[in-house]
């Protein structure tokens, strides 16, 4: 990877050629911040493997994306079915304090009763909002959970792509997500 490298490319060889904690802040710090008024609408998700206890659960867990409606409207966690509905999850319901502890073969077990589970998990109601704060030397986009310990900042690779950081209060590591806009 050169220094001029489309951002685009950048952020293709971090995924494809395994990235680390420190490659990936390296990137998301040389990115343009985006304004939390720009990132509006459904955005399709992907994980950035940086060796973080989470890697691989939230795409096991049928993780669909992110849905920003408006600055006090935003639904942080979408999933999709084995059939492909796709629907808002209330994070509370989501065992984050346990993720270093469950394998990723378990999650994908229990992704396929994701339908089934979907009247304990869904929520109609947004649970986060968009702020435009500053993280790590530049003001921008920002997603605060309602009633976790998480924000989740973004900056831009590309006119629809997003590189994601989420920082979790007590995890010293960051993790790090994409998203596409749809």
């Amino acid at each position: 990877m050169t220094a001029t490298d489309h951002p685009t490319e950048q952020l293709a060889a971090l995924e494809h050629g395994g990235a680390t904690t420190e490659t990936a802040l390296a990137l998301f710090d040389a990115l343009p911040p985006v304004r939390a008024e720009e990132i509006t609408g459904r955005w399709r998700g992907r994980e950035l493997g940086t060796g973080h206890p989470m890697d691989g659960k939230l795409t096991a867990s049928g993780w669909y994306g992110k849905q920003f409606d408006g600055p006090e409207s935003v639904h942080p966690l979408l999933f999709s079915t084995p059939n492909g509905k796709i629907f808002a999850v209330d994070p509370r319901k989501i065992p984050l304090g346990l993720t270093d502890k469950i394998p990723v073969r378990a999650v994908d077990a229990g992704q396929k009763l994701l339908g089934v589970a979907e009247p304990a998990l869904r929520t109609s109601k947004p649970r986060a909002r968009l702020r435009n704060l500053e993280y790590r030397g530049k003001v921008g986009a920002a997603m605060v959970y309602d009633q976790l310990p998480i924000i989740d900042m973004f900056r831009r690779v590309d006119d629809t792509t997003l590189l994601g950081v989420m920082d979790q209060r007590g995890v010293e590591q960051p993790y790090f997500f994409i998203l596409t806009q749809e």
